[in-house]
Order: structure tokens, then sequence, then C-alpha cells
């Protein structure tokens, strides 16, 4: 069952970069990608001149008996950093990009399931921004005490160079899977910790998923389209694995459900 789940997870990630090149698809592809490319930039210029210095002060813990070990502790640090700089690219991208990433993920599931979500306006949209941001703070709030947590233990020798940064690259994974899988979710207005409890039910899909993502926010140039890549084949995974029975359920519990609008582009 687990091998399966890997399985599927690599399927929606090849998926996604599949969808991106579609002809129906492409013109919401780029605003997601132009918010990217920025972004990545600016992190990335402020982060190159921290990482020799985080690296030497990560180093100056290792006792001089084990300097065998400093490349190795060196290295681990390094990626410490390059994961926490994917965290903040990943929340700025998150509250910035969400309006646009929500209505590629509706074009998506509009085309995997030949069903039409809305027919709403630029005035729709503006009214929901709110409920957007409000959406993206709810990940922010679950997300940011782990990751202090784990910024908190790479600081602690030994420890914090060689158990945290594999840590860190799994939590990274989770939370690239809530990100991104939380666009179809919250088009439909399926609220934040249910969409949770339903990803985690499947974790090793998710997780490997979302892993994969994660692993392409560290590849230049592939970093730039990872966004639209990952909104996609995040929407394929919720037409196949949980459209179907909470849209189900959640219709049983109201007579009138009204998702996400968005601006018809």
């Amino acid at each position: 069952m687990l091998t399966l789940e890997y399985k599927q997870g690599l399927d929606y990630f090849l998926q996604g970069w599949r969808l991106i090149t579609q002809k129906g698809l492409r013109r919401f592809v780029v605003m997601p990608i132009v918010i990217n490319i920025v972004l990545l930039v600016a992190i990335f210029w402020v982060m190159m001149g921290q990482v020799g210095q985080f690296a030497d002060w990560a180093v100056s813990f290792v006792p001089a008996w084990l300097d065998w070990l400093s490349y190795l502790i060196y290295a681990l640090a390094v990626v410490t950093l390059l994961v926490i700089y994917f965290f903040i690219f990943n929340l700025l991208a998150g509250f910035i990009a969400a309006p646009f990433n929500g209505i590629l993920a509706e074009k998506v599931e509009m085309m995997l399931t030949g069903e039409k979500l809305s027919d709403a306006g630029m005035l729709d949209l503006v009214k929901d921004t709110p409920r957007i941001v409000k959406r993206e703070w709810q990940k922010f709030v679950y997300s940011f005490p782990k990751f202090l947590g784990l910024f908190a233990l790479s600081f602690v020798p030994g420890f914090g160079q060689t158990v945290v940064p594999p840590l860190f690259f799994l939590y990274g994974a989770w939370m690239a899977a809530i990100q991104y899988c939380d666009y179809p979710f919250d088009n439909h207005k399926i609220a934040f910790m249910k969409m949770r409890y339903q990803l985690s039910e499947k974790r090793a899909l998710n997780l490997t998923f979302g892993g994969l993502v994660s692993l392409c926010t560290f590849v230049p140039f592939l970093n730039f389209i990872i966004i639209p890549v990952a909104v996609c084949g995040a929407t394929a995974l919720w037409v196949d694995h949980y459209r179907s029975a909470l849209l189900n359920a959640h219709d049983t519990q109201s007579a009138v459900t009204k998702p996400r609008t968005h601006l018809q582009l």
C-alpha cells in the first residue's frame, strides 16, 4: 500500500509538469511564475550573504579531534539554511500568489472534471481576498511553531547539524503538500483542519509529492516554475483522491455550497 502511495506521489508530480503545458492553462501559469521569479531572486540575494557565516559558525563547535567531520557539518549547515530559505520563500509566495494559485487550481479542476466552478468577476475576487488571506494565515499559524522548534534545535551542537536537516526536509515536504493541496480544497471551502486530516490519511502519498516539490525548489531554473507545477499536480491529486467523497459530504451538510469565486480571465 505504501509503495503504491509513493508511486502515486511521483505520478501527480509528473502530471503537474504535463498540465502546465496544456493550451487552456498556459495563461493562468504566467503570473505565479512571475511572482516566483521575483521572490526567488530577492530571497537568494539576501541568503547568499548568510550561508558562509552560518556554516562557519556551525563548524566552530566541532572539537579539534573531530576535524575530519568539519566538511560534513559544513555541508549539513548549508542544507539547514537552504531549508530555512525554502520555508521563507513558501511563506511569502503563499500570501502573495494565493489568489492566482487559486484561479489556476480552479481551471485545472475544470479541465480534469469538465465541471465549471463559478462565473465570477473581478469584484467577486476582491471581495473574497480577505478570506483567502485568512486561509494563508491559518497555514502560517500551523507551520511556524514547528519551524521555530526545528530552527532552535539547529543551534544544538552536533544534533543540530546531523539530525535536524533530515527533519527539516520532512517538515518542508509536509508543508509543501499542505500549501499546494490547500488551493483546490479551499476553492470548495473545505475547512483547513479537515483538509489537514484528509492529507494525513494518505501521508505517504502527500509526503512524496511534497518532497519532490521541495527538492525542485533548490534546483536552479526548475524553481522558477515549480509553483504552478505543484498547484496543477495537487489539483489532480485532489480530483482523484478527495473531491468526490468530500463534496458529497459537504453537500449533505449544507443545502447551498458556493465554491470560492475567481476572476475569469
